[in-house]
């Protein structure tokens, strides 16, 4: 008999709204996967289970009301929200020791999207500090782990949720992505990640994302799971329904130039380029025209990019007595924040608008743009800090301090995440190459389509259509 956890997430929708699985034996079958699983993998920070089971009973009786009519898209799903978001009387850590952890009084405005859409949050996931980071490690609880090797990270900055999903705690899972913080983890994990392009997804604007670089997105194991949750995310789009129709013959260019080249030179590791040739193979196959595309990115990016990136955590609310709490690349990025000047941030901004006018021209020779989703395979926990984080206690040691070094292996890991968000672009990254040569053995690389502004729907076909 298959397990809920093991089904799709569109799967088990349908059995909640015919009602041959109740909200309740839902959520209680997911609530005790993560009892069961959490303590390796460090996915949840927090469990709302009391709230779950209150939810899915009011759940199970507005469906006996309505005798299974009139229902919510999402009625009865469980999910999960990473602890940078707010969820009315639970409290929102952001991944910080130098907060106070208090009850959110209201619902962010992606909870209560999901909320209306009838999904039930089981709780909130692990995030790094302010979701700075590509990986998810902070000092107030142990560090995710990627359910495929323990020892290694399920990336982030959504990396809680990924490994929840990849580990079947979650049938899927919201995320949000700044810098590539759905793609970075989804890739890691093994799973289809969506960025949608700007402005999409409501979810309320936020000071401190003068950029406008966050966006929610799916994480998911299937594009068919990825276009569900989009349905609730964007209503209106049709994503499932898009799924019966085959996309059309696209040119696809194949680039792996980097905005981060200049500053962080890098050679992506073997694995990565098996998986962008995996890809491409993939791709020709489904009758996709595929050619080398030349990208000429101005070497300011990565100042200007860090500079708006890290605004946010110069103007946290954080008092001077907290500072010495917070993580060192996070002190060091708030304190050099700080001492910028305002017009540094307007330059920075006005750079990034003319960047992104440059960079649309260039893709817009092409369909869609294709470069691996990572440079290296899966990192190890601990890798980015230099912190060992094993199999002793946790916290184990003290974090080293240097924030530099920490920054330059997250550019060198994910060097073509951040300028989509800039690009206000959609992507999809999708799993398609393992390092053991077979699904589910060795560790999953994948590969990053880009694709023009409402090209989300055009994104979710090819992965479809190439059997992800």
């Amino acid at each position: 008999m298959v397990e809920l956890h093991d089904l799709p997430a569109v799967e088990l929708r349908n059995l909640l709204r015919t009602g041959e699985v109740s909200a309740v034996e839902a959520a209680a079958h997911f609530l005790a996967r993560i009892e069961q699983r959490n303590p390796l993998l460090g996915a949840f920070i927090t469990v709302t289970t009391g709230q779950a089971l209150e939810q899915a009973k009011a759940a199970d009786a507005r469906r006996s009301r309505t005798a299974g009519g009139d229902l919510p898209l999402l009625h009865g799903m469980p999910i999960a929200f990473k602890d940078l978001t707010d969820v009315a009387g639970v409290v929102t850590t952001h991944g910080s020791a130098a907060l106070d952890h208090k009850p959110a009084p209201a619902d962010a405005p992606l909870v209560a999207l999901f909320k209306d859409a009838g999904a039930i949050s089981l709780g909130k996931t692990q995030v790094p500090e302010f979701g700075l980071t590509a990986y998810s490690e902070n000092r107030i609880a142990p560090p995710s782990r990627n359910p495929h090797a323990p020892s290694r990270s399920p990336g982030g900055s959504s990396g809680g949720s990924a490994a929840a999903v990849a580990a079947g705690l979650l049938p899927f899972a919201p995320g949000t992505d700044g810098g590539g913080s759905v793609r970075i983890p989804a890739a890691a994990c093994g799973l289809v990640g969506l960025k949608p392009g700007r402005g999409l997804v409501a979810a309320g604007e936020s000071a401190g994302d003068p950029a406008r670089l966050v966006v929610p997105g799916p994480l998911a194991r299937s594009a068919e799971d990825a276009a569900l949750m989009m349905d609730a995310m964007a209503p209106g789009g049709h994503y499932l329904g898009a799924l019966r129709r085959e996309p059309p013959r696209l040119r696809i260019g194949i680039t792996l130039d980097s905005p981060w080249s200049g500053t962080f030179p890098f050679t992506p590791d073997q694995e990565a380029l098996d998986a962008l040739r995996a890809g491409e193979n993939l791709l020709e196959h489904a009758g996709h025209t595929l050619g080398d595309a030349a990208i000429r990115y101005d070497n300011r990016y990565p100042d200007a990019f860090t500079t708006a990136w890290t605004a946010g955590v110069g103007a946290a609310r954080i008092s001077p007595a907290r500072e010495a709490s917070l993580a060192p690349l996070t002190r060091t990025f708030r304190r050099r924040a700080q001492q910028r000047s305002p017009a540094k941030l307007a330059e920075s901004l006005a750079f990034l608008r003319r960047f992104q006018h440059d960079t649309l021209a260039q893709y817009g020779e092409w369909d869609l743009m294709l470069m691996p989703a990572l440079a290296q395979t899966p990192r190890p926990v601990g890798w980015f800090t230099g912190t060992a984080h094993g199999s002793e206690p946790w916290p184990s040691a003290q974090w080293p301090g240097d924030a530099d070094g920490d920054y330059r292996k997250q550019c060198e890991y994910a060097p073509w995440s951040s300028m989509v968000n800039v690009c206000g672009l959609p992507a999809i990254t999708i799993p398609v190459h393992w390092t053991g040569g077979s699904s589910g053995s060795g560790l999953p690389m994948g590969i990053q389509l880009v694709g023009p502004m409402g090209s989300e729907a055009v994104l979710l076909q090819v992965a479809h259509q190439l059997g992800f």
